[in-house]
C-alpha cells in the first residue's frame, strides 16, 4: 500500500527503500514525481499536480513522507515541523539490544557534511545541536533486536547515529558500525507512524505504515500486535 493517507491539502506516501524524494543525478524512483503522477491520474488533471515537499526521511530507510497539495498546507505543516508539533514513531531493528529496556537519550550531533554522516558527542560543542530521542524495546528475534523510536528533534540521521552510539547499530546500516550490508542497500529502520493537528481542518491526524514485506519486518509486526 503506497498511498496511505489523501485529501484535498495533503497525500501521504510510503516511501520504499532506496526511494529518492526529488530528482538527482541518479536513476533511482522520484517519490514526489510518483506522487504527482497518482493525483493527476486519479482527478484527471492535465500534466503534473502540485506537490511540496514537507519533510525528508534517509534514501534507505522506508516509511511515511507527507508531501503538501497546496501552498497553504505547506508552509502550516512545515512551520509544525520546525516547532515540533509532529509526533513521528521510527520502527528499528538492531543488531543489540539496550541496556535498558527503555530510555530517552539526550546528546549532540554534528554534521559532516563531504561524508554525510553525523556524529555523536556527549557535551556541547563547536557547530553541534542537541538531539533528543525516546525509545523502547519491543521484543527479539533469533539474532536481532526490535526498537520503537520517537525522535523529539529532527537532525541529520539522528537516530542511526545515537543508536549506534549506545550499541545498537541498525541493521545494515555499515555507515553507523552495522556488522554488514541489506542485500538490497536498505537500512532497518522505518518512519511507523505520524501523528499531528491537520493544518487546514484542525484534525487530529495519524498516519501509520505497513514496513516492508519481508520476513525480520513480519516478525516485529507480529511482536508489536500481541504487546
Amino acid at each position: 500500500m503506497r498511498v496511505l493517507y489523501e485529501d484535498n491539502h495533503i497525500i501521504a506516501i510510503n516511501k520504499r527503500p532506496g526511494d529518492i524524494l526529488q530528482a538527482d543525478k541518479t536513476k533511482d524512483p522520484v517519490l514526489s514525481s510518483f506522487a504527482a503522477q497518482y493525483i493527476a491520474n486519479k482527478h484527471n488533471k492535465p500534466g503534473e499536480a502540485f506537490i511540496s515537499i514537507i519533510h525528508r526521511i534517509d534514501r534507505p530507510v522506508s516509511g511515511v513522507v507527507i508531501f503538501g497539495r497546496t501552498s497553504k498546507a505547506t508552509t502550516r505543516l512545515s512551520q509544525m515541523f520546525k516547532n515540533r508539533e509532529i509526533q513521528k514513531t521510527y520502527w528499528a531493528i538492531v543488531e543489540n539490544p539496550p541496556s535498558e529496556t527503555s530510555g530517552t537519550v539526550v546528546n549532540f550531533l554534528k554534521k559532516n557534511a563531504d561524508r554525510n554522516k553525523s556524529y555523536v558527542y556527549h557535551h556541547e560543542t563547536k557547530d553541534s545541536k542537541e538531539s533528543q530521542l525516546s525509545y523502547r524495546h519491543v521484543g527479539s528475534g533469533d539474532k536481532y533486536h526490535y526498537l520503537e523510536v520517537e525522535p523529539k528533534t529532527g537532525r541529520h540521521h539522528q537516530i542511526r547515529a545515537t543508536l549506534a552510539d549506545i550499541g545498537c547499530s541498525i541493521k545494515g546500516d555499515v555507515k553507523y558500525m552495522a556488522k554488514r550490508t541489506n542485500k538490497d542497500a536498505s537500512v532497518c529502520l522505518h518512519a511507523r507512524k505520524i501523528q499531528f493537528m491537520h493544518p487546514v481542518k484542525k484534525e487530529l491526524i495519524t498516519i501509520t505504515a505497513p514496513p516492508p514485506s519481508e520476513p525480520i519486518w513480519n516478525e516485529f509486526l507480529r511482536i508489536s500486535e500481541s504487546e
